[in-house]
Parts: C-alpha cells; structure tokens; sequence
C-alpha cells in the first residue's frame, strides 16, 4: 500500500476526483460562518461594503487576472499596458508596467497577478470613484475583484468580492467553486492549518517528561538532556529561583502551577539569569520564557532540517487538525453541500452507503442534465469496490492504514475500472 499520507482510496481509485467534479457543477455553497446559502452581489453592494471600512483607511482595488497558473505572460502584460494600467502586482511585488521588460517569469512556476485598478483613502467623497474603479476590475476578472487594505501595523489584509457568490448577513464574498477547492493537494482547497494532511503533530507533554520521579538536576526535561547548551539549564535555574521551586525536587512532587510554567511559559512574566562569561565576571540579564511545549512546536515548525523535524517529533504525537478536524479542506469548501452533504461527509461513509447515497440523491432536472455521466462513473467505481469485497471501507480511508489483500484489490478494481481494452489480467490467488 501507498505510504503517502495524502493518498487515500479516494484518490487511489479516481473515484474522489469525480466527486470534486460534482461538487463543483451542482454543489450548493453555504457560509462557513453562519451556514447561510450564499448569493450573488451587485456592484453597488460590493462598494457598499468597501465604504465600510474606517475613515482614513488606504487600500488598493486589485483585479487577479492570473491565480496559480504557469506561464511567462509578456502579452498579457503588454496588452494592460496599452490599456493604460499603470502597476500590476506579480506573486504579491507591485511592478510599474512601464519596466516590464525587466520581468522575466519562470514558464513552468505557478503565479498570480493582480492589476492594480486604483489605490484609494476612505473619505467620504470617494463613491463615484470607488465605483468606477470596482466596475473595472470586476469587468477585467469577469466577476472578481480584490481590496488590499493597509493596517496599522503595514500588513495587507486582502478581501475578497464576488459578483457570484456572497453572504449577504456576513458580507464575505466567495469564488465559484471549482474542482481545485476540493482538492487537499491544491493550495486552493487543503486546510491552511494542516496543509491539507488532516492531522497536525502536537507536543505531549508525557513525552516531554518520561519519568516524572526524576527530578530537573537529573533532566527530568528530556529534550534539553544531554549535549545542549547551558542555556536551558540556566533558564530552569532561574524560574527556580523566580518561582521558589527546589531543582531536586521530583517533578510528579512539583505543584501544577510549576509544572504549568516549566511546560507552556511564564507569559509576560520575566525572569533574570545569572552567568559567569569567560573573565569569571558575574552577569545578569532579564528575558521570557517561551516554555519547553511551545519552543519544541516552533522548532518543528520553523526549522529547515529534516533531522530537526524528526528529532521534534519524538516528543509529539499526530492528532486531528483542530481547524479542520481532519476533514483536509478548507471551511468555503466542507460549506458546499451536495443533498445536503459536503465532499467530507459523503467520503466518510461506508462504499455501501456512498453507493446507496449516490444512487438516490436528490437533485433538479438542470443539476440532472450536468452531473449525469459523473455520476454514471462514480457508480461504475464503486460497484468495482463492491464487487472485489471493499464494501466496508471510506473513501476517506488513508492508502497507508490499508492491510497488502486490500491495496491489491483496490489496484485491481482500479484497472477494471480504467475501462482498458485488449488486456489479460493474470491473478495469482482466487
């Protein structure tokens, strides 16, 4: 069986990649928020919420023309200049079209470009201009349009518009969906939180301190054991001395409180160090404390080195996503229903029950007319699982978890399923 944590039976038999088509063509969005069916906006409302926005707010009107897709794009670039756009902003750096010649986009990397309609302040006499402005962009993207706003810290918050799709009770605005957001592979559709994964590795706490009889002189702390720097151990000195906690005190005997500040910090709490430097001179210095919990998450997150990441993970366990709760996908993309489920739901249920559901959803004569030879095929797929004895597993099902008969049998209904002519399969057991 696959070892790839992103594979699933799903995937594996192409089945999934017909449900993001689905989903796509007849799915029914809703707002992740408030569970609301989501509407298409008006130009007029779309300004409407932008004047929202604070007085004296700076943002830009930005059309994304190009979103994740390869390509050098000379004509394209040329062809806004002659239509008189100024600056166009490529992989989020504002480039002046006037130097275009200078830019050289890699063919075969992905990019996004953003035509930069107009860069405004919110005042109250803008509206005409505001106006304007939006028409342009939503007429250049064919329904889309982007409002970069400036914070007071200088980050960019970007809000997104739709003629298509909104929520009008929340005012958040949504793309049509397409195959891509249902993909956990594709940035476009996997959960920001896991990448997609649907799990996250979290720090335990029982693997920080394996043998809580051990007291912190005698590393209690097993990963500031051995051959690391005197750091740690002068940063345990000094929350002992900050906390009034003895270093040859057994950690199970220490109070939670203790415990609490040792494993996730001290917060906005100080604490003062003591060090000799090599003149013998006594120093002293206040700083944080991060705690040994969160400092192992942002080693594991931050560092470049696989040896790092694996070495981190021996003190973590794998978990469901908290944001997705394993579900892979994006909110916008678990908030599109197809008979009242989302891509997940459907995926989780047995082969049985997926062919069942299937067969019997409930959709309009339109939706019929669109998602017929899709469903022709998911129900040729499925019937191959069933047929080979799958009945009782998901299609959300991890490829990795599978026993070596079930991945054969998934292959073999695979290759049935490919509809391959003039082919002799040759089975080696009954």
């Amino acid at each position: 069986a696959s070892r790839n944590p992103r594979s699933t039976v799903g995937t594996v038999t192409e089945i999934y990649d017909y449900l993001r088509l689905l989903y796509a063509r007849v799915g029914r969005p809703h707002c992740p928020n408030c569970g609301r069916p989501v509407a298409r906006q008006t130009p007029q409302q779309i300004v409407d919420r932008v004047l929202d926005l604070p007085e004296g707010t700076r943002f830009s009107v930005l059309a994304p023309i190009v979103r994740g897709r390869k390509g050098e794009y000379e004509a394209l670039l040329d062809d806004l200049a002659r239509q008189g756009f100024a600056r166009v902003r490529v992989d989020g750096d504002t480039v002046e079209l006037s130097d275009r010649s200078a830019l050289k986009l890699a063919r075969y990397e992905q990019h996004t470009i953003e035509v930069v309609v107009d860069r405004l302040v919110r005042r109250s006499d803008i509206r005409q201009r505001l106006t304007e402005s939006m028409e342009t962009a939503l007429r250049l993207t064919e329904g889309i349009a982007e409002i970069a706003v400036v914070q007071e810290d200088g980050e960019e918050e970007l809000i997104t518009f739709s003629e298509h799709l909104a929520c009008t009770e929340c005012g958040l605005s949504f793309e049509e969906p397409a195959p891509r957001n249902f993909s956990f592979n594709s940035p476009y559709g996997a959960c920001p939180a896991c990448d997609g994964l649907g799990t996250q590795f979290e720090v335990d706490p029982a693997l920080v301190v394996p043998d809580p009889d051990r007291p912190l002189s005698e590393g209690a702390l097993a990963p500031w054991v051995g051959g690391r720097s005197r750091w740690f151990d002068r940063m345990v000195e000094a929350l002992a001395d900050e906390y009034g906690f003895d270093l040859d005190t057994p950690w199970r005997k220490l109070r939670k409180s203790e415990q609490k500040v040792l494993l996730y910090g001290a917060g906005n709490r100080t604490v003062t160090l003591r060090y000799r430097n090599r003149y013998g001179r006594q120093r002293t210095f206040t700083t944080h404390y991060e705690g040994i919990v969160p400092w192992l998450a942002r080693r594991h997150k931050e560092s470049d080195s696989d040896a790092v990441r694996d070495w981190a993970e021996t003190f973590m366990r794998e978990v469901p996503c908290a944001v997705c709760g394993g579900a892979r996908l994006k909110p916008e993309s678990l908030a599109v229903t197809v008979d009242g489920r989302n891509i997940f739901e459907l995926c989780s249920m047995s082969i049985t029950a997926i062919a069942d559901r299937v067969s019997s959803l409930e959709l309009s004569e339109r939706d019929h007319l669109i998602a017929d030879r899709v469903l022709r095929e998911v129900r040729a797929r499925l019937q191959f699982l069933l047929d080979v004895g799958l009945d009782y597993l998901s299609l959300a099902r991890a490829t990795a978890t599978l026993s070596g008969g079930e991945a054969q049998r998934i292959r073999l209904a695979s290759q049935i399923g490919s509809g391959l002519v003039g082919v002799l399969y040759v089975l080696d057991e009954p």
